[in-house]
C-alpha cells in the first residue's frame, strides 16, 4: 500500500508548514534553500513529523529539482495521509 500525491514546495520561507489550500493542493513551506538537496531533506523531515511516520517511509518520486513534487508514503492510503495533513 502506497500513498502517492502531489505537493508544491516554497523554499526559503520564513516559516515551516504543511497545509492544504482552498483548491485541495498540498503546500509545504521550508526554511532551507533549494541547494544541495537541503530543501528536499527538510521537506521529507517535515512531512514525516506531520504525518507521523518514519522518514524512511517517505520518498520523492518526481520533481527533486523543482517546486512541484510527487511524494510517495509507504504503508498508508492517500486518504489517511490527507487526514493527518488536514488534522
Amino acid at each position: 500500500m502506497e500513498a502517492i500525491f502531489e505537493i508544491r514546495v516554497t523554499p526559503k520561507s520564513s516559516r515551516r508548514s504543511v497545509s492544504v489550500d482552498a483548491d485541495g493542493n498540498v503546500r509545504v513551506c521550508l526554511n532551507s534553500p533549494p541547494a544541495d538537496g537541503k530543501a528536499n531533506a527538510e521537506c521529507i523531515e517535515l512531512l514525516s513529523k506531520k504525518i507521523g511516520v518514519a522518514k524512511s517511509y517517505i520518498s520523492i518520486r518526481k520533481g527533486e529539482k523543482g517546486r512541484n513534487k510527487t511524494i510517495c508514503v509507504s504503508g498508508m492510503t492517500v486518504e489517511a495521509v490527507m487526514e493527518k495533513i488536514m488534522g
